[in-house]
């Protein structure tokens, strides 16, 4: 395996220009097998969520849940609250519009129709640091690139969290697409510039929002006879996108209030009226893990530094984070770590410190909860196969994929023919084209398995 694996990094040219790190073990005794700048750092894209996931589950625990609350500061009389109604989020990052149609029912039950006061919104579990410090600032457009707030909503049970889902139907040949968001809402505008034509590149149709507000503008052109397009997109005001939502259900649910729809912090003496519990967070690990999601990283990395230190922020969930990669044997001092999802190009890590965390956490009992949330390399079920189900078909893979600029990584567990595990991190950097950086890490697997001696 080893010389056919150097002499594949030798002669492959589109590795020319580029930095590539291998490191492959066995997940039996920890021993390194192969190795190739392994101890050099790279950018690890979302491999970085290998760590956040294996320290969240050692800090919060796989069976952690994050609540949401309705609170009152005043008395209930009658059909009528006599103060203010609470919206209070504490991390949960699997709200959905039908949670508030439940908390308008719940409101409906004690008999409230009416709120003398205001409707208040409390994000204040978590810092106000709504954005990665090193977020590219193309990217804080996309759902990927989401405001990270204690209170925030999800179009769909994928949890990309203070988004909304754009989607762009063809109309007839000349005429402008239609365009339906979810959820239907008036915080976000939309400015249809698009054109319906006879034959269009999947680029030409683009759809981008302006920074700072919530302009979303759709132009380019969509094919006539083209599926529907779909894009998520992030809102600028995450907390009071969500704020906006709930005032909008009880609306529709017929409850009245005189004040105001603002974000506040709920008073100490206030009532908890209903609590809702989110799904434990080995059930949150497989959008996160599966399908990537940014967002949940970030609410996990605050969430810890809540739990450990009293303020959910970067500045004190990060450290968390670095705590629990020590007690995996990871040097810290040899580790540059900015965030919790990989986004951040300021991440440093080497493959040899990513196969060393596989390795131990075979130990820890969590660890099926852990490598069931990884993608199934070939698993046409999405939320089994996840990033990695169009490729890789033929072969037993189980493994993070990660992507940004210029890079492209893959670290995971992998099953050769002679029965044995291994476990295996791949991370090529400096890539003109991160597809290229995929052939390659899906060639070497390929040839681990067809080479195992």
């Amino acid at each position: 395996m080893v010389k056919i694996l150097n002499r594949y990094m030798e002669a492959n040219e589109n590795l020319k220009g580029a930095i590539i790190g291998i490191c492959i073990r066995s997940a039996i005794s920890g021993e390194i097998l192969y190795k190739y700048n392994h101890n050099l750092r790279l950018h690890p894209a979302s491999n970085m969520k290998l760590l956040t996931a294996a320290a969240a589950l050692n800090v919060l625990g796989e069976d952690y849940t994050f609540s949401t609350q309705l609170q009152l500061d005043g008395k209930v009389k009658d059909d009528k609250l006599e103060g203010s109604l609470f919206l209070v989020g504490q991390g949960d990052p699997t709200l959905l519009l039908k949670d508030f149609e439940m908390f308008a029912e719940k409101l409906k039950q004690q008999g409230i129709q009416k709120i003398t006061g205001d409707i208040i919104g409390d994000d204040t579990w978590y810092d106000h640091e709504r954005l990665s410090r090193d977020l590219v600032w193309k990217d804080e457009q996309y759902y990927y690139g989401s405001e990270v707030s204690a209170l925030t909503v999800s179009p769909n049970n994928d949890y990309n969290t203070g988004s909304v889902l754009i989607r762009v139907l063809p109309a007839q040949i000349g005429e402008k697409p239609s365009i339906s968001i979810l959820p239907n809402t008036d915080y976000v505008a939309i400015t249809n510039e698009a054109i319906t034509v006879k034959k269009a590149l999947e680029e030409e149709l683009v759809i981008e929002r302006e920074h700072g507000v919530n302009q979303i503008t759709i132009k380019g052109k969509i094919a006539y006879d083209s599926e529907t397009t779909e894009q998520w997109m992030s809102v600028w005001g995450a907390s009071e996108f969500t704020l906006s939502l709930f005032s909008q259900v009880l609306a529709s649910q017929g409850v009245v209030w005189n004040g105001e729809i603002k974000l506040g912090q709920t008073p100490s003496d206030a009532a908890v009226l209903f609590s809702k519990k989110s799904v434990p967070l080995s059930d949150i690990l497989i959008p996160f893990m599966k399908l990537s999601n940014n967002g949940i990283a970030e609410m996990l990395i605050k969430e810890m530094g809540r739990k450990c230190c009293g303020e959910g922020s970067w500045d004190a969930g990060i450290p968390v984070l670095k705590e629990e990669m020590t007690k995996f044997g990871l040097d810290m001092t040899q580790l540059s770590i900015k965030d919790g999802s990989g986004i951040s190009h300021s991440n440093l890590i080497p493959a040899n410190a990513i196969t060393q965390l596989l390795y131990e956490v075979q130990k820890m009992n969590w660890f099926p909860v852990f490598l069931h949330s990884l993608p199934i390399a070939g698993n046409e079920d999405r939320i089994i196969g996840g990033t990695l189900q169009d490729r890789m078909p033929a072969l037993s893979v189980q493994a993070k994929t990660g992507t940004i600029e210029g890079v492209s990584t893959l670290s995971g567990y992998l099953d050769i023919p002679s029965g044995e595990k291994l476990i295996f991190s791949i991370m090529v950097n400096n890539l003109l084209d991160e597809e290229i950086g995929k052939r390659i890490e899906d060639e070497i697997v390929k040839l681990i398995v067809g080479n195992e001696q």
